[in-house]
């Protein structure tokens, strides 16, 4: 009797022992975040996705892994906007233009002309307006905006020097599909052709479109300079990524946690805008060793065939952050 109480009593303490141990490993369990994005791997944006990685799990004591998903892994930007909704994935990049569909005043800064340089979306970003179009933002979608990210000011190549909106006349030109990036195209009589951006090489290349318009980085890094012979320096729209967090992930995460994620996500993104930043000074003269032509272009003429829309009662923000986007300096 002595025997069967003793064994009775040691399977009741392995199974105690064995009850905490599995607690003890389930709240030590790493939870795992996925970050989807359509950038190649050698660029900023995925290298400031792998740097916030790494510095989110150190700072969580490695309680957290974010595995990130680059070159469209997870799905295009459309799908990849809505697997954020859906918490399917909970970080990713994505264009002004995308927010816009469900908010659409937050779209302004990817018109184009409404920012007019470097220092001029630098201050928006810092500036009460961008905050309180963020919080709108989220109030509508629950989407958490951690930063923008500096994507660089975007100019046209094609296969003929474009100078004056008279030279855009007919021309098919890839845009995303979205107004703000349209306009541009659309007012000075060129035809935007709405393609995603994985296939725009092979489109340049076949010639089923005859121009797309790119940050000189991004020209690079897609490697569309192969495939078109001129790069016109019309910087028309100056243009950010935006770094989302889906409502559900930070939900789980918590105030504390989430709130770091936001912070680590936004650092590194400045990291990127500044490698952005470098890499536009320089290109230009890199280009032209590759036998490309860059054509510098008078902006004045393009931004008087433009400015008039930007004013006028169909655009989808109020007059108001249009003037107050305008009155911030830069």
């Amino acid at each position: 009797m002595f025997t069967r109480k003793l064994s009775r009593t040691l399977l009741m303490g392995l199974t105690a022992f064995a009850t905490l141990a599995g607690i003890s490993q389930a709240s030590n369990a790493q939870e795992v975040l996925k970050f989807g994005h359509v950038y190649e791997v050698d660029t900023p944006y995925h290298r400031a996705a792998l740097e916030a990685a790494s510095l989110f799990s150190e700072r969580t004591n490695g309680r957290y892994e974010i595995k990130v998903y680059p070159a469209s892994q997870l799905g295009k930007e459309a799908a990849i906007n809505e697997a954020l909704t859906l918490g399917s994935i909970d970080i990713i990049y994505t264009g002004v233009a995308y927010l816009g569909q469900t908010y659409p005043p937050i779209s302004i800064s990817d018109y184009p002309f409404a920012l007019r340089g470097y220092d001029h979306w630098s201050n928006y970003v810092k500036s009460d307006l961008f905050a309180e179009l963020s919080k709108e933002y989220t109030d509508v979608t629950g989407n958490q905006i951690a930063g923008l990210v500096y994507y660089g000011a975007r100019h046209v190549t094609s296969n003929k020097p474009i100078l004056t909106p008279a030279d855009m006349k007919g021309l098919k030109i890839r845009t995303p599909n979205a107004p703000a990036y349209q306009m541009f195209p659309k007012e000075t009589g060129a035809n935007p052709t709405p393609m995603a951006f994985s296939e725009v090489y092979l489109a340049l290349q076949q010639g089923v479109v005859d121009a797309q318009e790119n940050p000189l980085p991004t020209i690079k890094f897609k490697k569309f300079y192969e495939v078109q012979s001129n790069i016109n320096l019309t910087g028309h729209i100056i243009n950010s990524l935006i770094m989302l967090v889906s409502p559900s992930t930070m939900s789980k995460l918590g105030e504390e946690d989430g709130k770091l994620l936001l912070d680590t996500l936004q650092e590194a993104g400045i990291h990127a805008s500044d490698e952005i930043v470098k890499s536009e000074n320089e290109l230009s003269e890199w280009f032209t060793t590759q036998g490309v032509t860059v054509n510098k272009v008078d902006r004045g003429p393009f931004i008087d065939v433009i400015a008039p829309r930007l004013k006028s009662d169909d655009m989808p923000w109020d007059p108001e952050i249009y003037e107050r986007l305008q009155a911030i300096k830069g």
